[in-house]
C-alpha cells in the first residue's frame, strides 16, 4: 500500500525558513512525479510545485523563487524548501503522488509563518 508522510512544519517568523519532507513508501519512488500541495483556511487547497522524473521542476507563481522542491531517491522522499516565508503561506501542507490508476496525498503538515 503507498503511503505519503509528511513533515517538518511549525511556527516560523515571516522571512525565515521550513525545510518540509514527505516519505513514499509501498511504490518505486522514481516512476512517477511528486507535487507539493497547501491548503490555507477558508481556501482551496492549491498546487504549488512539481518534481518529475529526471528532476524537472515547476513552481506556482506564488512561490517562485523562494521554494525549491528536490528529492533523495535513496530515501524515498520528497523536500519543499521555505525561503523568505510569508504570512501568506500559512496553511497545510500536503504531498502527492499521481499514478496509473490513483492518486495519493498525505495528511499534511501544518505551517505557520507569524511574528
Amino acid at each position: 500500500q503507498v503511503r505519503l508522510v509528511e513533515s517538518g512544519g511549525g511556527l516560523v517568523q515571516p522571512g525565515g525558513s521550513l525545510r518540509l519532507s514527505c516519505v513514499v513508501s509501498g511504490s518505486d519512488f522514481s516512476r512517477f512525479p511528486m507535487m507539493w500541495y497547501r491548503q490555507a483556511a477558508g481556501h482551496q487547497r492549491e498546487w504549488i510545485a512539481t518534481i518529475v522524473n529526471g528532476g524537472a521542476t515547476s513552481y506556482a507563481d506564488s512561490v517562485e523563487g523562494r521554494f525549491t522542491i528536490s528529492t533523495n531517491t535513496a530515501k524515498n522522499t520528497v523536500y519543499l524548501q521555505m525561503r523568505d516565508l510569508k504570512s501568506e503561506d500559512t496553511g497545510i501542507y500536503f504531498c502527492n503522488r499521481p499514478e496509473l490508476l490513483r492518486v495519493y496525498w498525505g495528511r499534511g503538515t501544518q505551517v505557520t509563518v507569524s511574528s
